[in-house]
């Protein structure tokens, strides 16, 4: 028997201020969208905000439904649509700011499982990390390198072969 360690690095900011402007930027465009998600079951609203290599920026924000899995979290939405509006533009980061209507969050957020494995898939496809950045309504802001930092021993393509 062998124990191994699965770890990574990862950025804390106390505040928006200390991002880069662009950093910044981004996640001031999460926390507008955010305020626009479709939360009535769990009153979570989560916003996300896509930054491509040609400077276009795209938004998304979680929509839910009566029937749970119907719905569709803020990060896939915003993939998505930036990956049908701008077929093999890379993606360079996403920006993912959560908040409660019952509740101040004060810790960031990551993203749920179903959204590590979709935008893993993006880098896959793209052969470059994508970064993320993460807040809740208050508190830190953590800066990840890549998805796979947050998805240790991942399920990728190489499995389908």
């Amino acid at each position: 028997m062998k124990k191994q360690t699965v770890s990574f690095e990862l950025i804390t900011y106390d505040t928006l201020e200390e991002l880069s402007q662009e950093e910044k930027s981004l996640m001031l465009k999460a926390i507008e969208t955010r305020k626009n998600a479709y939360a009535p079951y769990s009153n979570f609203q989560v916003g996300a905000a896509v930054l491509l290599e040609n400077g276009e920026v795209v938004i998304g924000n979680n929509q839910e439904n009566a029937s749970y899995p119907s719905g569709l979290c803020a990060e896939r939405v915003a993939m998505f649509q930036a990956g049908a509006r701008y077929p093999g533009v890379i993606i360079k980061s996403i920006a993912i700011s959560a908040a409660s209507k019952v509740y101040t969050v004060h810790r960031p957020a990551a993203p749920c499982g179903n959204c590590r494995q979709s935008i893993l898939e993006y880098e896959a496809k793209q052969g470059t990390p994508i970064a993320l950045l993460l807040m809740g309504e208050q508190g830190l802001i953590y800066k990840c390198h890549s998805v796979g930092d947050i998805l240790p021993l991942a399920f990728d393509s190489s499995f389908l072969k």
